[in-house]
């Protein structure tokens, strides 16, 4: 079973106070059924199954923004067991 790794951020920032969108985006990663998950400030993680990711993506891409997103950037990785990517065993 392929596993995969996404990182994304959301924008625009605001450093005072998380704005609509980056509740949203992260809401919807924590919601999902994903292994592993880490929001930060500045960045956020996780993994799982390729069919739970991709399919948070794709809630993650329309939810943030109809809530008012600019921009999302992300990283889609192929994990392997170990949860190390191609380059990172």
């Amino acid at each position: 079973m392929q596993r995969l790794r996404v990182e994304f951020t959301t924008e625009p920032f605001d450093l005072d106070e998380a704005p609509a969108h980056a509740v949203v985006a992260r809401e919807v990663i924590q919601g999902a059924e994903l292994d592993a998950v880490d929001v930060g400030p500045f960045g956020n993680t996780a993994e799982g199954r390729a069919e739970a990711v991709l399919g948070a993506v794709d809630a993650l891409l329309r939810r943030a923004l109809e809530a008012g997103a600019t921009r999302v950037s992300l990283q889609v990785n192929v994990v392997d067991g170990n949860g190390a990517g191609e380059g990172e065993k």
